[in-house]
């Protein structure tokens, strides 16, 4: 592995998930709480022993950036040539914004070419998933590949016009590739299911740059590997698939595109469940983050009637439930739930004040917004959608951190001056 580098395209504009997108790339939306979408990319390379990376952002990156520094950068020593860099735009080909996938590479082989790695692993930097790619690696060379792609068993339905389908032979060779096909071809063993490209890419690193080097002056590309360069090697180079190895360890192998809402929402929600499909209390594959430098978590008054409780929920750090009822929900580090309120099936986001007797049901409520007293949110679709918010096909209402909703009364439980100034039972 050290003479491997991964580049993880971490640049997309992730139309499909605004409003949390509207200030964040989507790499960096939070998620389960305490982390980004961005930390399963960067722990599955931490785990697999990828210790050169090169992150390429382009679109609202800075919160990225951020994230990525101050959670990222103690675990590589430069001095030993490991390191995570993220690397904006350079224009150093041309004055072009990334134009696909390859062109996003291709702007960059000065930067990959310093480091000299005799193979290179493209990866995605927008889904959920635990992979190993040292096996995927290992593969690459024995089989003497010019091109390894992950491949990924999904229903036929789900594949249409969304994932690049592959066709592969008895030993497992690529010898058929469409990129988002209205009618994807089956597997051999199952006309239900086909194999599709999970956007993950073992190159020989020389190959890699030839391809992108006649990518970049073939006529009518769209500079894209899944659309582009991958078809147009199929037949003269040796491609092969690599079939996904879950290191979830669950009974079904698990892999989230979480680029709309829902998708997101009822990914997030499957982690509150008892035995949910992902697992991130693993010891064995950890998952790592940023953790801010914020107290435990806290729970106050035991009265019957103004109880601070949480059930079925992840609460993280810094966060207070004050005389609330938590259910089913998702509260981001340093969140207010404060007397009376009542917080259902829903994400809070870090900084989220709940003002007393306010009821949130089944919505995404974005960093620091706070809702004022007797706020309702997510019982009434129309409502929301008149007050601005968005809603999901499914009925989900996303706040976003811009919606100004109203004045946001202090938070409790936070230190006993305000318990003071607070009236009960108002």
């Amino acid at each position: 592995m050290k003479d491997t580098v991964a580049v993880i395209l971490a640049g997309g504009k992730g139309l499909r998930l605004e409003p949390l997108t509207r200030d964040r790339a989507k790499p960096a939306v939070p998620f389960g709480g305490a982390y980004r979408i961005v930390d399963f990319t960067l722990s599955n390379c931490l785990n697999s022993g990828l210790r050169k990376i090169l992150l390429l952002t382009q679109y609202k990156a800075a919160s990225l950036t951020r994230h990525v520094h101050r959670g990222w950068q103690h675990y590589f020593c430069r001095e030993l040539g490991e390191f995570v860099d993220v690397v904006p735009p350079q224009q150093r080909i041309d004055e072009h914004w990334y134009r696909g996938t390859a062109d996003a590479v291709y702007q960059n082989i000065y930067t990959i070419e310093k480091e000299r790695p005799e193979y290179t692993v493209i990866l995605a930097g927008d889904h959920i998933y635990k992979m190993n790619y040292r096996k995927m690696v290992e593969a690459h060379v024995a089989n003497q590949a010019d091109l390894t792609i992950g491949a990924l068993r999904v229903p036929i339905d789900q594949a249409r016009h969304r994932f690049g389908v592959m066709q592969i032979d008895p030993a497992e060779r690529v010898v058929g590739f469409e990129e988002k096909p209205a009618n994807p071809k089956p597997t051999p063993d199952n006309p239900d299911y086909c194999y599709a490209s999970m956007g993950i890419y073992v190159f020989t690193t020389r190959f890699l740059f030839e391809q992108l080097c006649q990518d970049a002056t073939r006529p009518g590309s769209s500079h894209d590997f899944g659309g582009d360069v991958i078809p147009s090697i199929i037949e003269t180079h040796r491609v092969f698939a690599h079939p996904f190895l879950d290191e979830n360890r669950k009974e079904s192998a698990y892999w989230r595109d979480v680029g709309t809402l829902d998708a997101y929402y009822e990914a997030n929600m499957d982690l509150v469940a008892v035995d949910p499909l992902l697992n991130i209390y693993d010891d064995q594959w950890p998952l790592r983050t940023f953790l801010p430098n914020y107290p435990p978590p806290k729970f106050v008054f035991a009265a019957a009637e103004r109880r601070g409780y949480a059930m079925d929920s992840i609460v993280c750090l810094g966060s207070i439930v004050s005389g609330g009822q938590v259910r089913r929900s998702i509260l981001g580090s340093n969140t207010r739930v404060n007397s009376y309120a009542k917080v259902d099936e829903s994400i809070l986001f870090e900084g989220v004040n709940v003002g007393r007797h306010a009821k949130v049901r089944r919505a995404i409520i974005d960093k620091g917004v706070c809702l004022p007293p007797h706020f309702e949110v997510g019982y009434d679709n129309e409502l929301d959608r008149r007050r601005g918010f968005t809603v999901t096909e499914s009925g989900v209402t996303v706040i976003a951190k811009t919606d100004v909703i109203g004045p946001c009364e202090p938070s409790e439980g936070a230190n006993m001056e305000v318990h003071e100034t607070l009236t009960d039972g108002i």
